[in-house]
């Protein structure tokens, strides 16, 4: 579910599949262990099929460790699902990381 790789001091990670309830304790865990081997960490968002309010809790959870340990969290490359909730709950402030949207495929003629 989460792959990462840490360079020069950064863990850049990503997470594939579902951040739900069901799988949030093993989710935690390692998201947890990619902060403790870092001075910062990237979060790749863009392999997310489902969230619910469990892996919106572990997002929140993560990027407080990270303030309270001295090392940025980023959350990048916002699936379409993790788009979503963090519209749904009006959390885009909460976050602070720039969500790029996709754009709209050209029309065809």
């Amino acid at each position: 579910m989460i792959t990462s790789d840490i360079v020069d001091g950064v863990c850049y990670a990503r997470i594939d599949g579902d951040m739900t309830i069901y799988n949030a304790a093993a989710c935690r865990e390692l998201l947890r262990a990619c902060l403790d081997g870092c001075r910062e960490a990237e979060f790749d968002l863009s392999g997310v099929a489902e969230i619910d309010s469990a892996g919106v809790q572990l997002l929140i959870a993560a990027k407080r460790e990270g303030a309270a340990r001295a090392k940025p969290v980023r959350l990048v490359a916002h699936s379409a699902a993790v788009q979503e909730i963090i519209d749904l709950f009006h959390l885009a402030g909460q976050f602070g990381d720039p969500m790029v949207m996709p754009s709209a495929p050209a029309p065809h003629h």
